[in-house]
């Protein structure tokens, strides 16, 4: 796994806080429509609205996390689902710990 595109996408911290609702979405997240919030992931639109940006700024944040295969996107009818990737995120942690 390269660390690089995943400590760039951690430098940021609308970002950084998108992945800590990521990690308890029923907690942090209205019900929606389509797709389970735990099961699918939380729709980028809820994460706009919680965050209090547009969808095209989500959009971006959230392509910066998939690129860093820090998340996982889901499409679901016309919506995308965004759920963390644990085993992506305890790598980066394990590396940063062990110094890179």
């Amino acid at each position: 796994m390269k660390f690089a595109p995943a400590l760039r996408a951690l430098a940021n911290e609308r970002r950084l806080q998108i992945l800590d609702w990521l990690r308890d979405p029923r907690k942090h997240f209205r019900e929606q429509a389509d797709g389970d919030l735990v099961e699918d992931g939380v729709c980028g639109l809820l994460i706009a609205e919680k965050l209090g940006v547009s969808a095209p700024t989500v959009s971006e944040h959230m392509r910066v996390l998939t690129a860093a295969k820090l998340v996982r996107a889901k499409r679901i009818k016309q919506w995308t689902m965004y759920k963390r990737n644990e085993t992506a995120i305890a790598a980066v942690k394990r590396s940063i710990q062990a110094g890179l």
